[in-house]
């Protein structure tokens, strides 16, 4: 059996592990990863290549960035920052039809943008904006809908986890892909806005209008957004004037998220220790994956999978742009049955010398194919975004809410194909730094 047909074995047996015995990802890339590698070459080999791996991985300085931005959206959540933003959002958004679920829309995508989790943003949401909906006659389809949806943006809008980590796999800088992230993000929140406010034209059962609000109860409300702007200036305007690295700017972030969360009186030792504890447990866990597809993607560059695969793309007579809608329709279907950090660790090896050898930039394509399997955390069967929402949302049949999140599925088609024609819609930011 040569290489390269043990390659492709490797990865049908990656998924049927995966999906069939529920194995933890990081542990079925390892291990088979492993295995393959020394049906290749040799044991020695396989137990030096190991070696190596793990102490590469889990001493490099670059991968200091995942804890620390965890840990700046773990202070976040338990010191409440989601439901100061979410009021602030109501307050401006309430009174208008359908406002309740702008202003969730609104305070899922501020929250994200701090947090960087789709599910942490999906649970306190959750909690906080459902019982409001409902207290004022919204429709389930639509307020499970917009949670659901709207957590997702934390993947898309920076600082976002899976950028860090897909900068940290194919080299290219964290900060530009966080920049291009922006303008999709933004588009995709104006989408969601624009989608609430129609169906409410069509359904004005759906959302009926909340309380109405004077102006000086905006402007006492925006303090409740502070937080957030502090945080996401401190982040994205540090890396954009070049004050800090990644790095560093995580670490600067956690540090004024604690401070803020201090002089509010808003962090109990009790509620640091939760956020210490949740920071280690997410960032092991995403530790593991990387370890696993690490050693996963060694065993296919020794087996040739990438570069036969470079190779039979080359040979095809088709446009480049066919082979780029092929690869989104593999992230599609992907990210229905499959966590997107799972996903971007396993394909990544093996499309990156595809799109490389294409000319492709790789922060468009980071960018591209974030949002892509982005889709896939509010896309049945799977959409585990959407199982979150309904078990926080109590008696809710789970058929309501992913009749909710299919309204919200065109705005992400619709931003694929603006990526795909329009690629300066994530490069230009990133070239400005």
């Amino acid at each position: 059996m040569d290489p390269t047909s043990i390659g492709l074995a490797g990865v049908g047996l990656l998924l049927a592990v995966i999906f069939l015995f529920r194995i933890p990802v990081g542990f079925a890339m390892g291990i088979l990863g492993l295995g393959g590698y020394a049906l290749i070459l040799n044991t020695n080999a396989a137990r030096a290549m190991l070696g190596t791996v793990v102490w590469d991985t889990f001493s490099s300085y670059g991968l200091t960035v995942i804890p620390l931005f965890i840990f700046m959206g773990q202070i976040c959540f338990y010191s409440g920052v989601n439901e100061r933003l979410y009021k602030t959002a109501y307050v401006w958004m309430g009174q208008i039809r359908g406002g309740m679920a702008m202003a969730t829309v609104l305070a899922c995508g501020g929250f994200a943008a701090i947090c960087g989790s789709n599910t942490a943003t999906a649970a306190t949401m959750s909690s906080v904006a459902l019982p409001e909906m409902k207290k004022y006659g919204y429709s389930p389809v639509l307020s499970t809908g917009a949670v659901a949806a709207g957590s997702t943006l934390g993947v898309v809008i920076p600082p976002s986890v899976v950028l860090i980590i897909y900068g940290l796999q194919v080299g290219e800088s964290i900060g530009k892909l966080f920049w291009g992230g922006m303008l999709p993000g933004l588009l995709l929140i104006l989408l969601f806005l624009g989608t609430v406010r129609m169906l409410c034209l069509r359904h004005a059962d759906w959302g009926p209008a909340g309380p109405r609000t004077t102006l000086g109860e905006k402007i006492r409300s925006l303090p409740g957004s502070l937080e957030m702007l502090l945080l996401f200036g401190l982040v994205m305007g540090g890396l954009f004037a070049g004050f800090f690295s990644p790095t560093e700017v995580g670490a600067a972030g956690s540090a004024l998220a604690l401070l803020l969360a201090t002089v509010t009186g808003k962090m109990t030792w009790k509620k640091l220790i939760l956020a210490l504890s949740d920071t280690i447990r997410i960032s092991c866990m995403i530790l593991v994956i990387m370890m696993g597809a690490v050693i996963f993607a060694k065993f296919l560059t020794i087996a040739r999978l990438p570069s036969e695969m470079a190779s039979m793309v080359a040979s095809l007579a088709v446009p480049s742009w066919t082979v780029i809608l092929l690869i989104c329709l593999i992230y599609a279907v992907g990210g229905m049955v499959m966590d997107a950090l799972a996903l971007l660790l396993v394909t990544i090896p093996i499309f990156q010398p595809v799109v490389q050898a294409m000319g492709y930039d790789m922060i468009w394509f980071g960018v591209l194919i974030t949002v892509v399997t982005t889709m896939g955390a509010i896309t049945p069967p799977v959409g585990v975004n959407t199982f979150i929402v309904a078990s926080m949302a109590g008696n809710i049949p789970m058929r309501h809410v992913f009749a909710g999140v299919s309204y919200f599925l065109a705005c992400y088609a619709l931003v694929v194909a603006l990526l795909m024609a329009l690629p300066q819609l994530a490069l230009w930011l990133p070239s400005m730094m």
